[in-house]
């Protein structure tokens, strides 16, 4: 999903710092609100009825639905890169592509959101509706499965992983994985689903790493 000196600014205003926090506490609240009823059925009048808020008061931090949909993908956005990129920073190859897994895992199993993994269920929201929101949506996944891959391609740089590995192969294989396991949690209420899933991922490094290991 990218560092945290990828996160963007939503807006020039400068905030006071109480502003600040009752921002944040909004969108703590439309986060887990969206991750359970979806990111398109998110509009001011809902979250204002769920935070017992006026209209007015939403409309004074978020001036309009897109707005507001916009700023929870970010809010979104900044729980992933704590719970699951800043954890593994500082590490190299196998470790790293390790490290990032298995903090997802944990991020999704946690509940970091209420409906599970906030991103997966956008991404199929949002996989036909255009415009700034799919537009976010896309370019942090892009992010993510670039990060993958990269994480390989280093791995191979250091000699963990054998030359005839394809990075981005593997890094498919590890997003549809866990986006399996998300979907099949949450539709099949499978306690099983992640697990499996992480077995499987796994077993996927495992193989690369032998095949660096045969390079030798």
């Amino acid at each position: 999903m990218g560092s945290s000196a990828r996160h963007s600014r939503l807006t020039a205003r400068p905030r006071r710092p109480r502003g600040l926090r009752t921002r944040r506490s909004i969108l703590d609240r439309a986060v887990a609100l969206a991750s359970l009823e979806g990111l398109e059925s998110l509009t001011i009048g809902r979250l204002a009825s769920a935070l017992h808020m006026s209209k007015s008061g939403l409309f004074a931090h978020f001036g309009s639905k897109e707005e507001l949909q916009c700023a929870v993908v970010e809010a979104a956005k900044d729980i992933f890169v704590r719970q699951v990129m800043l954890p593994a920073a500082g590490l190299k190859g196998l470790r790293r592509l390790r490290s990032l897994c298995e903090n997802w895992f944990r991020y999704t199993e946690l509940q970091a959101f209420p409906g599970g993994c906030f991103f997966s269920a956008a991404s199929l929201e949002y996989d036909d509706r255009p415009g700034k929101v799919r537009d976010r949506i896309l370019e942090l996944m892009q992010h993510w499965l670039l990060d993958l891959e990269e994480t390989v391609r280093e791995a191979q740089a250091k000699g963990e992983v054998g030359r005839e590995v394809a990075p981005g192969q593997v890094a498919f294989e590890i997003h549809a994985l866990a986006m399996g396991a998300n979907w099949r949690s949450r539709l099949f209420r499978d306690s099983a689903a992640y697990s499996s899933a992480r077995r499987a991922i796994r077993m996927r490094i495992n193989q690369i790493a032998q095949s660096g290991r045969k390079d030798k």
